[in-house]
C-alpha cells in the first residue's frame, strides 16, 4: 500500500498555500508534516481526508481496497476534538464505533489502552483537556482503517499520555498502516520522515 501525492496545490480563499507538492508513504511510514502557522499542514491533512478541495494535482492510495474511495480508507483526528459535552465517555465511544462501523466489543480494549476505562460514566463535559484529546484519539482503535491523518495529535497530552499515542501510532505502522501527521512537537516515532512546509514550497527527505 503507498499514499502517493503528484504535484498538489492547495488554494484557500483566493491565497495559494502550497503548490508543486509531491511525495509517497508507503505502508508502514509515517510522514511528520512541519512548517511554520500557515504553511498549510492542516490544509494538507484535510484535503487527504476529503474536506477541502485539491486545486491542482493528485491523491491515490495505491493498493488499499478498490471499492472504498481514498478518504472512506482514513481516520482523520483535527486539532479540534468534535466531542458532545453531554454524552459520556462510554456513549462517546458507542457513538464512534456505530459511525465507523466498528465492533463493540472493542470499545473497552480502546478505551483501556488510552486510560479512559475507569471514566465510561462520566460526561465529556467533565474531562480534563488531556482527558478529552485520548476520547478523540479513541476513534483511531474503534474502526480500522489504513491511513491515520493526525492534526496535532499530542496537543494537550501529558509525558505519559504521549508515550501511549507513541506506542499506538508504533503498533498501527507495524501491522502495515500509515500515519501522516501535522505537528509542532516531536512525536517520538523512530521511522518518521519529515516533510517541510513554506511559503508555497515544500520539501519532503526522500525514502532511504
Amino acid at each position: 500500500m503507498r499514499l502517493t501525492a503528484e504535484n498538489l496545490a492547495c488554494q484557500r480563499g483566493g491565497r495559494v498555500v502550497f503548490r508543486r507538492l509531491s511525495f509517497e508513504v508507503q505502508a508502514g511510514e509515517a510522514l511528520v508534516v512541519t512548517g511554520p502557522n500557515g504553511a498549510g499542514k492542516s490544509s494538507l491533512l484535510r484535503q487527504i481526508a476529503g474536506l477541502v478541495e485539491i486545486a491542482e494535482g493528485r491523491l491515490a492510495l495505491n493498493g488499499g481496497d478498490p471499492e472504498r474511495s481514498l478518504p472512506e480508507q482514513a481516520h482523520y483526528v483535527g486539532h479540534l476534538d468534535a466531542l458532545k459535552p453531554a454524552m459520556s465517555v462510554r456513549e462517546t465511544a458507542e457513538f464512534w464505533s456505530d459511525f465507523l462501523g466498528g465492533d463493540e466489543a472493542d470499545i473497552g480494549h480502546a478505551l483501556e489502552r488510552l486510560d479512559l476505562a475507569g471514566l465510561t460514566a462520566l460526561p465529556v463535559a467533565y474531562l480534563s483537556a488531556g482527558q478529552r484529546r485520548r476520547l478523540a484519539l479513541s476513534r483511531l482503535l474503534l474502526a480500522p482503517r489504513p491511513l491515520w491523518l493526525l492534526d496535532e495529535p499530542s496537543v494537550a497530552l501529558d509525558r505519559a499520555s504521549l508515550a501511549r499515542l507513541t506506542a499506538l501510532m508504533e503498533a498501527h505502522l507495524a501491522e502495515g498502516g500509515i500515519i501522516v501527521a501535522a505537528t509542532h512537537q516531536e512525536l517520538g516515532l523512530a521511522s518518521a520522515r519529515p516533510l517541510v512546509l513554506g511559503p508555497q514550497r515544500a520539501t519532503a527527505e526522500a525514502p532511504a
